[in-house]
């Protein structure tokens, strides 16, 4: 019998770098409706919900034709507020998509799911590219992540990993295989579950990334490498990077 498989897209108001960023109006939508309309074309995800505390985005999600569960304001991460909607809603498989991710695809969330669903031993999984540019690398709203050879995650961090001890200053992403983590989580549900029980971790929040709470539980995080290329949108400047997604 297949998993049930959920996606939640948490989605607040109060982003200090771009107040309102999920509701501000992009060609006549909001910008979450864009995200909500790539998960959703995924054939193996049966539901897609956004998790909010805040009616104004629950409003705006209806206006779309979404659907939105309110949750608590007290969350500190988007993963503890997608583990309140799997409380109310359930689902074997359960996935965190990060509200600024555009350009996502849905045949690498498909495929992502299969293996977790033949694979009953990962209980956490994720995405990763390869990073094109130093800009990139040096960008610490750019997370990387650095890979053992079984395929799990060693770190994340926002600073540049691993550290090249003779590089060339110039074109460092050529001289290696630095990977960008991309902020899609998959969670099999008692791994879930188990993240919600762990207390947040001294390094999650020393670099503000909540996988680490993870890792520093000695939990493994299975990542898959993928071409796919989202776009995230942290500033009101960043918008001008959708046009590489939607023309």
């Amino acid at each position: 019998m297949a998993p049930t498989v959920i996606a939640v897209i948490p989605a607040r108001l109060n982003s200090k770098r771009f107040p309102n960023k999920v509701i501000y109006p992009y060609r006549g939508k909001p910008l979450l409706f864009y995200v909500y309309n790539e998960v959703r074309k995924a054939k193996k995800i049966d539901r897609v919900v956004v998790a909010t505390d805040s009616r104004q985005v629950q409003k705006a999600v209806a206006a779309f034709g979404g659907e939105a569960v309110l949750t608590s304001r007290h969350h500190h991460t988007g993963s503890d507020r997608v583990a309140e909607v799997m409380q109310k809603l359930g689902g074997d498989i359960v996935i965190n998509v990060q509200a600024d991710n555009f350009g996502l695809k849905a045949p690498v969330l498909d495929r992502t799911i299969e293996r977790l669903a033949s694979n009953g031993s990962i209980e956490f999984a994720t995405l990763a590219r390869r990073l094109d540019t130093d800009e990139e690398l040096f960008d610490p709203h750019v997370v990387k992540v650095v890979v053992a050879g079984d395929g799990t995650a060693l770190w994340f961090s926002r600073l540049p990993i691993p550290y090249l001890r003779k590089a060339d200053k110039k074109n460092r992403v050529k001289q290696f295989l630095f990977l960008a983590h991309i902020g899609v989580y998959f969670f099999r549900s008692r791994g879930l579950a188990r993240f919600t029980r762990w207390k947040r971790s001294p390094l999650e929040k020393a670099e503000s990334l909540e996988q680490l709470r993870i890792l520093e539980n000695s939990a493994r995080i299975t990542v898959f490498k993928t071409a796919m290329r989202p776009v995230s949108i942290d500033t009101p400047q960043d918008l001008k990077k959708l046009k590489r997604v939607y023309g």
